[in-house]
């Protein structure tokens, strides 16, 4: 066995912290940023933070809210709570029943309710316990929103069927045995067993979408959120400009005392100059950001012109890897820099990751974005006789003979669900 003694010569890239926090930086939002400067002032003595005036560019939440599920505006509306709305119930309850049995049964009721009004516990397994409940939801539903207490859907909605139209017990019947089948409709099977005539079934169907299965929904103890874009886009005199919206972080600046500190030994003038270059690291870094961001922005206001005027409909085939190449960075970098990131148009305010998307190709060789076969899904289905709504298949038939685009039944069947747009079947009517 013999001992070799041999050099080799390597190259290697070493994921220093530093390195790894550069990467982090590019993810972060603007107030995520303004939290990282605030860390690293309390950890470097060298940086020294100057305040600016508040920002005004703060938007309230919700405004408009893109994910893979939806691409329709938001109109739900936040509520502040003072208070839980159980205990809310609970002072009614005091205030209306004086009987110390009732406000106790009651009680019991109203803190075992989920957020939206159904009562659940497992601790019920007697048939006085459960006779006692039935009773006590009935209270309720003199001092709370009709439907409150309800242990299943069905009872949800039967007590807001015999408050609101007493006199149509077919709905209760109805909701009671054929709930599900109503929902599959299975309009001729509903008719055969309630042996009633499809106009009456619609009737109630009708009745039916006026109740709401979540009576306490709105109850619930809400908080309003508020949201602050990290890009501005705004159009001039017809043309699209943007900036950054970063004028509220503070200023970095050097603390001089420490700068003109003598140092006694070597330890300190160490200590010293390690601060300075992570003070210089923070400032190089900050600024890199920028510049990337800058430049996606730069490229995306040429490509998406139409998107930040007209909105998803208009938004064109674009991928991080063709702006990647625009900008000469890497693919990765770009993914980085658009993360946790919003920006608000003349439009509204949007993800900016959703300004991304693939492409289906047409037959005359022109591309089309995802985005935009959404849409024209959206107002395919919308405008479809309900009587006899498409299929899956139809439409993707549709697509090809109407617009050239070659797409299947399964990619339908997807865009379909993402939006939460239901099946054929489900979107019969009578």
């Amino acid at each position: 066995m013999e001992l070799v003694i041999q050099q080799r010569q390597e190259l290697k890239m070493l994921m220093t912290v530093q390195l790894r926090q550069s990467i982090e930086l590019l993810q972060y939002s603007n107030d995520d940023l303004e939290q990282f400067i605030r860390q690293q002032e309390l950890e470097n003595p060298l940086i020294e933070l100057q305040e600016k005036a508040d920002d005004q560019y703060v938007e309230k939440l919700p405004m408009y809210t893109f994910s893979n599920h939806s691409r329709k505006e938001t109109t739900d509306i936040t509520y502040k709570a003072e208070i839980d709305f159980r205990d809310y119930l609970y002072k009614l309850v005091k205030l209306n029943f004086n009987d110390d049995y009732i406000q106790k049964q009651l009680k019991y009721i109203i803190y075992n309710l989920n957020d939206q009004g159904y009562f659940q516990t497992d601790h019920i397994h007697t048939t006085s316990e459960t006779k006692e409940i039935t009773e006590g939801i009935q209270l309720l539903q003199q001092i709370g929103p009709s439907g409150i207490g309800a242990r299943t859907l069905e009872e949800c909605l039967t007590l807001q069927a015999r408050d609101r139209y007493p006199e149509h017990q077919q709905l209760t019947i109805l909701i009671n045995e054929h709930l599900s089948l109503l929902a599959d409709k299975k309009w001729q099977v509903i008719a055969n067993k309630m042996h009633i005539s499809l106009s009456e079934i619609k009737e109630c169907n009708d009745l039916i979408k006026t109740l709401n299965p979540k009576p306490c929904a709105v109850m619930s103890h809400e908080t309003t959120e508020y949201l602050r874009p990290d890009i501005i886009v705004e159009e001039h005199n017809h043309q699209l400009l943007f900036h950054l919206n970063d004028t509220y972080l503070p200023n970095i600046q050097l603390n001089s005392f420490y700068m003109n500190l003598p140092t006694a030994n070597r330890d300190e003038k160490k200590y010293i100059n390690e601060h300075y270059k992570n003070y210089n690291w923070l400032i190089n870094s900050i600024e890199q950001r920028r510049n990337t961001i800058i430049k996606i922005m730069q490229v995306l206001l040429e490509k998406q012109q139409e998107f930040f005027l007209k909105g998803f409909s208009a938004l064109q085939p674009l991928t991080l890897k063709e702006v990647a190449e625009a900008i000469e960075m890497h693919e990765s970098t770009v993914s980085r820099a658009t993360t946790n990131k919003f920006v608000q148009t003349p439009i509204g305010t949007f993800e900016l990751k959703n300004l991304f998307t693939s492409k289906l190709e047409t037959k005359d060789g022109h591309t089309i974005s995802q985005e935009r076969v959404k849409t024209l899904l959206q107002e395919l289905i919308a405008e479809e006789n309900k009587i006899k709504p498409y299929s899956d298949q139809k439409m993707a038939e549709y697509f090809n003979s109407e617009y050239g685009i070659t797409i299947s039944r399964r990619t339908i069947n997807k865009y379909r669900e993402e939006m939460r747009i239901p099946s054929a079947s489900k979107r019969k009517e009578l």
